[in-house]
């Protein structure tokens, strides 16, 4: 079966979380977006892990929220900050565990390290290594996915306290590693630069803060499951296999992710790599060094051109959540209800988003009914469209070329249909 996930996910329990990130949100909202399968988020956190306890019931290796048809597996991002050789380093990595029965002997190991309950997002001052081995000592089987590698902060090859090498931050742990997440500023073509990835599956999920859909899978992972299971999950990423494997990613255009190109926010100075370069890394307006972004990080540490293509790695998708299509429309923001309304109206007629922008959806519908809709798809599609990257913390745009005297109002486009 055809399984669009997000398995990284928050609860209102993490700092800078919505208050309205819990179980009931996430599965309501994942309808709207097509996504079948989610993480819990934040298993640590004590109040949170009460509440999925109590709220979640085991179905065949996963778990539900009554009949609902959205699973869910237990686990969350953990945050490692340590020492080697006199550099701090800061990683955050996914842990995804089979049930709650192990999730709870992992809290109670990981209680004698750290305090869970000011954070979703636990921070331990432990060697990423040795954090590994506690939690291997648990489940052997767990899967471990380091998070947003290419972001300056708190990450497996950040600028600022990250590493060169795979290997030179897990060592021979390194064969424990299911997966790596690209993060929004980066996308799988950008990570297939490195050799030292190509054992390792690539994944995209949204990193989300809330549980509204243009937040929820605006990247996500679409795998071909034979049950939605921890253990198919685990083949998919570690052995996979014609049941159970990746099909492909949805992702974010990079440019758009908050650390792409270099700089500094406050001082609105944004490079390219070759800018950077030219600058010498040296923001002109306050004489400091700039934010060393994704996309120079990345032209540092790999090993093989920009185009280059391995024909073995699943396909991805680069678009735009359709809240975000709908508000560049009418010119507005993703929350004013005329966007929530319209969006409604397409999945009402159409299906699940993901769905929708993965290009499943009748064109000639689409392009009868919602025609500005269709218009912008076909635009992303082809890339008629401008890019602002993102940096140093601010989200990149993706600005939509739709044509002024092609533009049509919505509402005369659709009035036949409701």
């Amino acid at each position: 079966m055809r399984v669009f996930a997000d398995l990284h996910l928050h609860s209102k329990y993490s700092r800078g979380c919505s208050k309205n990130l819990d179980l009931e949100n996430l599965v309501n909202f994942s309808k709207l977006k097509g996504l079948t399968l989610l993480i819990t988020g934040d298993f640590t956190h004590p109040l949170w892990f009460k509440e999925i306890k109590k709220k979640l019931k085991e179905d065949g290796g996963a778990y539900k929220i009554g009949k609902e048809e959205v699973y869910f597996l237990v686990g969350g991002e953990i945050s490692s900050i340590f020492s080697r050789k006199n550099k701090v380093y800061k990683i955050h990595f996914l842990v995804i565990l089979p049930d709650l029965e192990t999730a709870e002997k992992l809290n109670k190991k990981l209680a004698l390290y750290g305090k869970f309950e000011s954070d979703g997002r636990p921070t331990f001052g432990l060697d990423i290594i040795d954090l590994l081995k506690i939690i291997l000592d648990v489940y052997d089987k767990t899967i471990i996915i380091p998070a947003h590698i290419w972001t300056p902060h708190f990450s497996l090859y950040g600028s600022n306290s990250g590493f060169d090498s795979i290997y030179e931050a897990f060592n021979d742990y390194v064969k424990y590693i299911s997966a790596v997440e690209t993060g929004l500023s980066s996308d799988p073509n950008m990570n297939w630069r490195l050799p030292e990835l190509d054992n390792i599956s690539i994944v995209s999920f949204s990193d989300s803060h809330s549980p509204y859909t243009y937040r929820i899978g605006r990247e996500a992972t679409l795998f071909e499951l034979e049950k939605i299971s921890f253990e198919n999950l685990h083949k998919a990423l570690n052995s996979p296999d014609e049941k159970n494997k990746i099909l492909m990613t949805i992702e974010f255009f990079p440019e758009e992710g908050k650390y792409h190109f270099d700089g500094h926010r406050f001082c609105k100075v944004r490079f390219s790599p070759e800018e950077s370069k030219k600058n010498n890394y040296i923001c002109p307006v306050c004489q400091k060094k700039v934010t060393i972004g994704v996309l120079s990080r990345v032209e540092k540490l790999a090993k093989r051109p920009q185009d280059f293509v391995d024909p073995k790695r699943p396909p991805f998708k680069k678009t735009v959540p359709l809240a975000e299509i709908l508000a560049q429309i009418y010119k507005t923001g993703v929350n004013l209800k005329i966007v929530e309304e319209t969006y409604l109206k397409i999945i009402k007629n159409f299906g699940p988003e993901l769905e929708i922008l993965s290009g499943n959806y009748e064109k000639e519908k689409m392009k009868e009914s919602f025609y500005d809709v269709y218009l912008a798809l076909e635009k992303i599609e082809k890339g008629e469209i401008i890019l602002e990257p993102g940096y140093d913390g601010e989200y990149g745009k993706v600005i939509i070329k739709l044509d002024e005297e092609k533009e049509k109002t919505l509402f005369k486009k659709t009035k036949t249909l409701f």
